[in-house]
């Protein structure tokens, strides 16, 4: 199988006590079946814990939180005590695995760090060096690929291209990402992935569009987001200050790792569904949302509450991408309104 992973995975290492942000407060957190058979099968004091505070609904076991809504193994210390009586290993599947978003493509695995961990989004933020997927190999055999995906890599790989050339102003390449996932979608809803190879092999840089008549997707957007699930009442805060944000002074190095976070991301779940533009838009909504947000903001905060209000939650991501289908006042034409102003 081959594994692919950004070039700051190995750098990974959970502040544990000191994170300023902990995954053990505000979540709720959900225990695999394994974890939750041994949690009430264990003897002793610990066991008594950890079933008086394991429920189930709907055929999902996870730890009722505390009044503070913290998980009731969180110690006061920052530790987790299940894992200082009984090891990592006992610990949670989820717990075991966050920050890290594991996707398989039949033969090809994919790991990211999700922006959402404050440590995961200081070691995306912390270089303005192109961000790169190094690509290694196990003896693990994974099951064949759909006939999607290696068209899909196709076009990933040449959204990187478009999007890592520095000769170029960022708004002109992201304006050009969107030109490119707007072809390739004529070509998926024609169920003709496989000439998406050669769409990329054949693509030039689009001449000068005229003046688009219309709105860009700003101020839209904050009522969009606005009318998703929040989880914190800062997003809720950024949210009602966002319609007077303007773009902050970001370096266009650290606009450029945050596209590229999206886009690896998301862009191979088309294979599920073919809808390819909507999470290249995805990708573009995200990255124009943070820059006004790090106006109000530091930008690692800025992005960090944004990924743990979409990231986390499929509902949220789901309903943007419908939206972007739906609402003329978030389509493309309004992206390049955006990207042209």
């Amino acid at each position: 199988m081959q594994l692919r992973a950004p070039d700051y995975l190995k750098q990974f290492q959970c502040l544990a006590g000191a994170c300023p942000h902990s995954c053990c407060q505000g979540w709720e957190v959900v225990v695999d079946e394994a974890s939750a058979a041994f949690y009430r099968t264990l003897p002793g004091p610990l066991g008594e814990r950890l079933r008086a505070a394991l429920q189930t609904e709907d055929g999902e076991d996870f730890f009722t939180l505390t009044d503070t809504g913290r998980c009731p193994f969180w110690d006061m210390d920052g530790l987790c005590a299940i894992h200082r009586a009984l090891g990592p290993e006992r610990t949670g599947e989820v717990c075991r695995s966050h920050p890290r978003f594991i996707e398989d493509y039949g033969p090809l695995r994919e790991t990211s760090l999700v922006a959402s961990c404050p440590e995961a989004c200081r070691l995306l933020l912390s270089s303005h060096a192109p961000l790169t997927f190094p690509e290694t190999e196990t003896d693990e055999e994974g099951e064949d690929p759909d006939p999607w995906l290696n068209p899909l890599l196709a076009v990933r790989k040449k959204l990187f291209e478009i999007l890592q050339d520095p000769s170029r102003k960022i708004d002109f390449r992201l304006a050009e990402l969107l030109s490119l996932a707007a072809e390739a979608q004529i070509f998926l809803d024609e169920d003709n992935a496989p000439l998406l190879p050669e769409l990329c092999q054949a693509w030039t840089v689009p001449a000068p569009g005229c003046q688009m008549a219309g709105e860009g997707i700003f101020p839209r957007v904050w009522d969009a987001l606005s009318g998703l699930e929040i989880l914190g009442d800062d997003w809720r805060a950024l949210l009602r200050r966002g319609r007077e944000a303007v773009p902050g002074a970001v370096p266009e190095a650290l606009l450029e790792r945050i596209v590229a976070y999206f886009l690896f991301r998301y862009t191979l779940k088309a294979v599920n569904d073919g809808d390819l533009l909507g999470r290249v838009q995805l990708a573009l909504l995200s990255v124009l949302v943070v820059e006004r947000a790090a106006s109000l903001l530091p930008l690692g905060e800025a992005l960090r509450i944004y990924c743990r209000e979409i990231e986390h939650n499929e509902d949220n991501i789901d309903a943007l991408l419908l939206t972007f289908r739906a609402e003329p006042a978030l389509s493309p034409s309004a992206f390049f309104k955006t990207l042209e102003g």
